[in-house]
């Protein structure tokens, strides 16, 4: 231990003697270290945001959706005869459609232009989907069985057509289609770049009407299950029961998808792993170099010191505590940088997140903190062993004379 605590502190010595020498020495490693923070805080944090709003859902729910061909046309049709047996299904609560509505660009308002998303949806849509009115209330089953032409909006939608604060009661204007404001959502924020507070929600019979039969809408089911323990069994019988609405032989692949949350979430995790995996590899690069830089320059320091090696040697100093003394150094270089890195990385992260609007928080996860400082003293090792080795070897006399 007392060995050890004297090649700590005759390292310490050497890095505090030539600090602008060990600065730049560790460069490489604080540039790799808060590259790889910065970059995993943002994925993560973005991947944390994602999943709050999928875990709305539950993990009993199921999204229903046409395929798309090689062209990006959607093969199949989704119909309210679908929505009729799936709701027959056993075991399954609720379903609620939602279709996207592209026929005109936007909503107006008295001489403002906004370009909106415009989604068909059903009451049941409100609770599966969080979107709780913050002013007047959702769509109604009697303004869907009706067809009304009513809209609830999301807040950027009111803030950009300058409408009231509380513009209930207020037209707006999607093509030749007025529709009456009859709620305010309360703010989601954004998701994968999508600003979830940009929509205009109205009657799902009414989107199919404003769209007409000339057009495919694009639609998605959402279905509640009561038993999560029964998800698979569901989800075959509901392949089974599409298949069949839909004609489709026994050799045919289906033209609907079915995913469960718990298989979306998966995917999103997938994805902003490969992310991760990409940058942090193009970022080890950098790590790489700092590992050669701590090399070189300690290389160089065993040629410097040559004589404080031989005098070392000569004063009873062995092999093995040269070794120790040049090999710490370069792990507390390396470290001390490591550690730099991190700071710099955890505020990087936290200004590119604040500074892009409607971006999650960044989020550090602990692995990725000891993933950086493991790899960096693992770096100042792998490197450092090679100058540590040459000042081990040195013969004392040939140090001694050394020039």
């Amino acid at each position: 231990m007392l060995i050890l605590f004297e090649a700590f502190r005759s390292a310490m010595r050497a890095i505090v003697a030539s600090k602008m020498r060990s600065f730049l020495t560790s460069l490489g490693i604080i540039i790799g270290v808060a590259s790889i923070i910065a970059v995993v805080s943002l994925v993560k944090g973005l991947e944390q945001s994602i999943t709050n709003q999928f875990e709305g859902y539950g993990s009993n729910s199921l999204f229903i959706q046409q395929k798309r061909d090689n062209y990006g046309r959607l093969e199949g049709d989704l119909t309210e005869d679908d929505l009729i047996k799936l709701r027959g299904i056993e075991g399954i609560d609720v379903v609620s459609p939602q279709t996207f509505v592209f026929e005109y660009n936007g909503v107006q308002y008295k001489g403002r232009d906004h370009r909106a998303d415009v989604v068909g949806v059903l009451p049941d849509y409100a609770e599966m989907d969080s979107s709780y009115p913050e002013i007047g209330r959702f769509i109604t089953t009697a303004d869907a069985n009706a067809r009304k032409k009513v809209a609830v909006i999301g807040v950027k939608v009111r803030d950009e057509l300058k409408l009231p604060e509380n513009p209930i009661g207020e037209f707006i204007q999607y093509g030749p289609h007025w529709l009456k404001v009859i709620g305010v959502l309360e703010s989601k924020g954004q998701m994968l770049g999508q600003d979830l507070d940009n929509y205009v929600y109205i009657p799902y019979p009414t989107a199919i009407s404003i769209m007409g039969f000339q057009n495919q809408p694009f639609v998605i089911f959402v279905a509640r299950v009561s038993d999560v323990d029964r998800m698979d069994s569901i989800t075959e019988r509901v392949e089974r029961t599409l298949r069949r609405q839909h004609g489709i032989a026994a050799d045919e692949p289906s033209d609907f998808m079915i995913q469960s949350s718990d298989q979306v979430l998966s995917s999103i995790g997938q994805v902003t792993q490969v992310i991760t995996l990409v940058f942090g590899g193009i970022v080890g690069i950098s790590l790489l170099v700092g590992g050669i830089g701590i090399m070189n320059i300690m290389l160089v320091s065993v040629t410097e010191r040559t004589r404080e090696v031989g005098i070392c040697k000569a004063l009873g100093a062995t092999r093995a505590d040269i070794l120790l003394q040049f090999l710490l150094e370069a792990v507390i270089i390396s470290l001390i940088g490591g550690l730099v890195g991190l700071a710099i990385g955890f505020g990087l992260g936290a200004g590119i997140a604040s500074s892009i609007p409607n971006f999650p928080p960044s989020d550090v996860p602990l692995w990725s903190i000891v993933l950086a400082l493991g790899f960096s003293t693992g770096v100042g090792v792998v490197f450092g062993i090679l100058p540590a080795a040459k000042a081990a070897r040195l013969d004392p006399i040939d140090a001694l004379r050394y020039e």
